[in-house]
């Protein structure tokens, strides 16, 4: 079952999500991601594994500032865990950033609508459709 955690206030974001992830942790899932955005910049870490391994690598990548965050843990529905399908994802635009928990019944109808606009897909999961829909409509 996946998990989502927010953050926005004054203290630092990442540290609040992160343990709130790790507080998940029994739910079961494949994947994890955190989202930050730091002085009008968005910042974004996945991972196939444990909140652990998304630790390591949001570390290592510096991605650990600003006082807004969202963080995921995934359990795939569409699309096999990996990188890639992790949680958050961007719009093809990079002006969105979503987290999204449930299935998306028509999700390939409204794909390939979206792909003969022009868009394109780096996931096979419904999210990503999903915030490119909310791009589209926007």
């Amino acid at each position: 079952m996946c998990g989502i955690v927010g953050y926005i206030g004054p203290r630092e974001a990442y540290p609040i999500v992160i343990k709130g992830l790790e507080r998940l942790e029994y739910r079961g899932y494949d994947s994890a991601g955190v989202v930050l955005y730091n002085d009008g910049e968005t910042q974004l870490c996945k991972t196939k594994g444990k909140v652990a391994d998304l630790i390591e690598k949001a570390n290592s990548e510096g991605i650990t500032k600003g006082k807004i965050g969202l963080g995921h843990t995934r359990w795939a529905t569409h699309g096999v865990p990996n990188d890639v399908n992790a949680h958050p994802h961007y719009s093809n635009s990079g002006n969105l950033v979503i987290i999204h928990n449930g299935i998306i019944e028509n999700y390939g109808s409204i794909k390939k609508a979206l792909e003969k606009r022009g868009y394109t897909f780096q996931s096979d999961t419904d999210t990503e459709v999903l915030v490119n829909l909310i791009e589209d409509i926007k």
